[in-house]
């Protein structure tokens, strides 16, 4: 494949991914209630807190991914914080039918996310 290929589709993943992360970061602070009590039932101390740096951090990464600043630490951090969030957020362990099943189909994504998100910490080095 032509350098220039690999270039245009390289910054087209990393806008994808860390767009992803950015546009989620910034929904955050819509349905900043609901999640903290989320967070909160989990156990999680100072969930506003957690939320709020976890979603500032997310948006922060995700801009460092899409601009190409640092992009395989910015990946690395968002695998971290993916894997974080699937952990307290998508407890399909505790739940039963329907809603057991679209936990998992979000572990399952999640789990695809991370795996792009570790091709381009991979392709950065």
């Amino acid at each position: 494949m032509p350098a220039e290929s690999q270039t245009i589709l390289w910054f087209i993943g990393r806008l994808l991914l860390g767009g992803l992360f950015v546009v989620g970061g910034i929904h955050h602070f819509f349905i900043l209630p609901g999640i903290t009590q989320a967070l909160a039932a989990r156990g999680v101390p100072a969930a506003k807190l957690v939320l709020l740096s976890g979603s500032v951090f997310q948006i922060l990464a995700g801009l460092a991914l899409i601009c190409g600043f640092y992009p395989a630490w910015a990946a690395l951090g968002l695998v971290a914080f993916t894997a974080a969030a699937s952990v307290l957020l998508v407890n399909f362990w505790d739940m039963e039918g329907p809603a057991r099943a679209n936990a998992i189909t979000t572990w399952q994504s999640n789990l695809a996310i991370i795996g792009g998100l570790l091709v381009a910490a991979a392709y950065s080095l």
